[in-house]
């Protein structure tokens, strides 16, 4: 049987299939604390590898017709005459420029460092320039950029815990953001990727896309608990997680979507434009937007379960759900219902055939339009027979 995806949608959406990302959390968990381990440990053995403007140095670029094959060996051949060039870093911009960065070297090695690429390249002096990044500068935007970090992880604190009313949302939206900063920062740490100012902005651009997902999340949780302690219909965990199966699709969507114009700068500033503030950004965006759609998906909701599973009212709406499921299979047993294929439809949190006529599955009461006639069209009176 062929199942499309707009159709897997609406089955998740209605409560016909559904992934159990709840019950499963302990697997989850597991998958993210192994992530988190790996990415702690490459922060500790590798660290990150923090480009020159926040380490310092000298950046030399060297202006080619066309950078031969062997444009790393060469340069660092050239660099390697002059003293204190430990930390070279070659690499190659575009298809006719060379950068090389080294650490800070006096105006006297910066010249010869000049003269001797050029020399190598077999290209003028004027067509080798010389830069130098003096270390205050990173330094003033590492402080810029923790303080912004700080301000938004407080207004996030505050901005969800007045929206939904509990602060236990709050502190679960708050992990799922820590959950995707501590790994997308590992993976650049393990894979050596350039930490720029343009990754320290993307960083930050990151934690705003996983907390947009996780807030359309938790708004339907919001929704699917709201009315699950109205009726008792179903326990808190089987509504979140119903309320995730009912995002999932569009969170898959909206990350696609988002993707595709990411992967197009990166694969374009990478193939021609080289190292850059384009790629910089462009690479931080991908790595931390498919963190955070795992993490809004897999992470956030059940770890909100696990906040409020010993909350009074949680373990009440438990006891009712109970209750409800076992009045279902009394009455069920008076009169089983059978599915499409003549097998009798199992009794189930979420199972289609436990929804009532004009109800979801949490029992919010459905419109249902009149079937002698179009909505609000008055009916016409009978014709008098002659």
């Amino acid at each position: 049987m062929n199942l499309s995806f707009s159709d897997l949608g609406n089955d998740l959406y209605t409560g016909k299939r559904s992934v159990p990302v709840v019950a499963s959390r302990r697997r989850f968990y597991l998958g993210s604390v192994a992530l988190f381990l790996i990415a702690v440990l490459g922060l500790a053995t590798q660290g990150l590898n923090l480009g020159l403007e926040f380490r310092g140095g000298s950046e030399f670029r060297v202006a080619t017709s066309a950078a031969p094959q062997d444009y790393e060996q060469t340069a660092r051949e050239a660099v390697g005459a002059a003293d204190n060039t430990q930390g070279v870093n070659v690499t190659l911009v575009g298809n006719d420029t060379v950068r090389v960065q080294t650490e800070r070297l006096s105006d006297s090695d910066s010249q010869k460092v000049r003269g001797d690429l050029a020399q190598a390249f077999d290209v003028p002096e004027r067509d080798v320039s010389a830069t130098f990044i003096g270390p205050s500068w990173g330094a003033s935007v590492s402080q810029q950029a923790l303080r912004a970090l700080v301000i938004f992880l407080v207004a996030v604190v505050v901005m969800l815990s007045i929206y939904f009313r509990n602060w236990k949302m709050a502190a679960a939206a708050l992990f799922a953001l820590a959950h995707d900063l501590v790994i997308t920062v590992g993976i650049y740490a393990l894979v050596g990727f350039e930490v720029s100012p343009a990754t320290m902005i993307g960083f930050l651009t990151v934690l705003g896309y996983s907390l947009y997902d996780t807030v359309v999340v938790f708004d339907k949780v919001r929704e699917n608990t709201q009315e699950a302690f109205a009726n008792g219909r179903m326990t808190y965990a089987d509504a979140a997680n119903l309320a995730v199966n009912q995002t999932m699709v569009r969170s898959i969507n909206t990350t696609v979507i988002g993707l595709l114009p990411i992967t197009a700068v990166l694969v374009v500033g990478s193939v021609f434009l080289g190292p850059g503030v384009l790629v910089d950004l462009s690479l931080v965006l991908f790595v931390g937007i498919l963190v955070g759609a795992y993490s809004s998906i897999f992470i956030a909701t059940p770890f909100l379960v696990t906040l409020r599973r010993n909350d009074d009212a949680v373990v009440e709406l438990g006891k009712r759900a109970e209750r409800h499921r076992s009045k279902v299979e009394r009455e069920r047993a008076a009169r089983p219902v059978v599915g499409d294929d003549g097998a009798p439809v199992p009794v189930g949190a979420g199972a289609p055939a436990e929804r009532e006529e004009g109800s979801t599955l949490t029992g919010r009461a459905v419109h249902q339009y009149a079937r002698s006639g179009p909505r609000n069209q008055p009916k016409r009176p009978p014709k008098s027979k002659r």
